[in-house]
C-alpha cells in the first residue's frame, strides 16, 4: 500500500511540475517556473530517495 501512494504522489509532483512550466511560461510569470523547479525537485528526491540497509537474519546452523 505504501508503494501506491509514493507513485501517486510521484505522479502528482510531475504534473503539477509540468502544469506550472507551462503555466508559467505561457503568460511570463516567473514565479511558476520557479515553483515548478520544486515540484520537479521533489519528484526526482522521491524517485532516488534510499531507504536504510536493514541487517541480514542469521541463520543457526542445526
Amino acid at each position: 500500500m505504501f508503494n501506491v501512494k509514493r507513485v501517486i504522489l510521484l505522479i502528482a509532483l510531475l504534473m503539477g511540475a509540468l502544469l506550472c512550466y507551462q503555466a508559467g511560461f505561457a503568460t511570463g510569470i516567473f514565479v511558476l517556473v520557479i515553483v515548478g523547479m520544486l515540484l520537479e525537485l521533489g519528484f526526482w528526491v522521491g524517485i532516488f530517495k534510499w531507504e536504510k540497509a536493514r541487517p541480514l537474519k542469521q541463520v543457526s546452523k542445526q
